[in-house]
């Protein structure tokens, strides 16, 4: 770096100040100019500070540090009797298993696995359905299900009525349990008033359901899908990614459809009332948060995430073999016809029907590629309701 040599003319109060002694002009380097070099320090740990010799340059490396041997560790006391360590920690509580933890049951129709406790549900009725539930390895259990056949006293087939349902919980359990406790009896109530049709009372029940559910504030929601079987009618509605898939001589036929974001109804739904659809790791999702569009609960999405389902109604013909109920942890690994394949050996052709066995062998194929999400499951045999 130069320094420019411009002259300074000296002024009359300058001169009167110096006198006759001439004032010589030095250039002083601040710490904070970019030439300024601050002579290095050497430190040993066996000497005071010293100042390298005048004819090292400002870059030279110090000299090298001696080695200080670190202090022994301190050895391990021990006993004046053995040479055995005495060990200081206390040893932790004794587990009590004395007491076994109580399990709520999901309905009256549950029966439970002893051996498993919450990890397996199954239950079964005479050959009417078979229902099984896995938990999944994401966390605890947040399925529920509802499964009831009125068997009256009447000649016919058509005089059974039954109603079965499944219902994915997100967010906790406690929006699919509120679901499969209340939403057939909320069907039911508008079923026995005049005039209402099938699909109506099955509309209403849904949403008077979403209504008590976040009347009692609680967080977390659930997607449904429910089979209605009344006169010879089967009446099919979901809100949610839950599916309905009917077996038509060997053919798979879903009765539903899934309630996604991605959905092109849905999604233009969604932003016409002022949501957005993003993708969050290759999936779809409301806010950038639930993948799901419609079902019960999810107060925080109730603007966007709305309980209204969409029903199919049949009337249930021979050919109709068997319907199955399930979960998006079946269908996300399964297909229609898959399932449709694996349950018929069991339940088409035989003299004494295994559903039950074919639950779990759907469950198991959703596991084995690798599903993480609970796994709940309805079969029900369609035979026995044709008019």
């Amino acid at each position: 770096m130069q320094l420019s040599k411009i002259p300074i003319k000296q002024t009359n109060r300058d001169k009167n100040l110096t006198g006759d002694c001439p004032m010589k002009r030095l250039v002083i380097m601040s710490p904070e100019s970019p030439v300024f070099f601050q002579s290095p320090l050497v430190f040993s740990p066996t000497s005071s500070v010293k100042t390298p010799p005048s004819s090292s340059s400002p870059r030279s490396t110090p000299p090298k540090l001696s080695m200080v041997a670190c202090p022994p560790r301190k050895p391990k006391e021990t006993s004046p009797d053995s040479d055995k360590t005495v060990l200081k920690r206390k040893r932790p509580p004794m587990l009590d298993l004395t007491t076994t933890p109580t399990v709520t049951s999901w309905c009256s129709t549950i029966r439970e696995t002893p051996e498993k406790g919450e990890e397996v549900v199954e239950a079964e009725e005479d050959g009417y359905y078979s229902v099984y539930c896995k938990r999944g390895r994401r966390g605890p259990m947040e399925d529920r299900y509802f499964a009831a056949v009125d068997r009256n006293d009447g000649a016919h087939d058509d005089d059974k009525n039954a109603f079965f349902g499944v219902f994915d919980g997100h967010g906790g359990s406690k929006a699919a349990e509120f679901a499969a406790m209340n939403l057939r009896k909320n069907i039911e109530a508008r079923l026995g008033e005049k005039g209402c049709s099938m699909e109506r009372a099955i509309r209403d029940g849904y949403i008077k359901t979403d209504e008590d559910f976040l009347k009692e504030g609680s967080r977390g929601g659930a997607c449904c899908v429910t089979a209605l079987i009344s006169k010879g009618k089967l009446a099919v509605s979901n809100a949610g990614d839950c599916r309905a898939v009917i077996s038509c001589g060997g053919k798979a036929e879903a009765l539903t459809s899934d309630h996604n974001p991605s959905q092109a109804s849905e999604l233009k739904r969604i932003e016409a009332l002022g949501g957005y659809v993003d993708c969050c790791n290759g999936v779809w999702r409301i806010q950038g948060t639930l993948a799901v569009s419609r079902g019960i609960g999810d107060r925080c999405l109730k603007e966007w995430v709305i309980a209204e389902p969409e029903t199919r109604t049949l009337q249930i013909k021979p050919e109709f073999e068997f319907l199955i109920l399930a979960s998006d942890g079946l269908w996300d690994k399964v297909t229609n016809q898959e399932a449709v394949d694996v349950v018929r050996p069991y339940c088409v052709g035989v003299e004494n029907p295994k559903t039950l066995s074919a639950c779990k062998k759907l469950a198991e194929l959703s596991s084995k590629r690798g599903s993480l999400d609970d796994i709940s499951l309805i079969i029900i045999q369609l035979q026995h309701f044709v008019q």
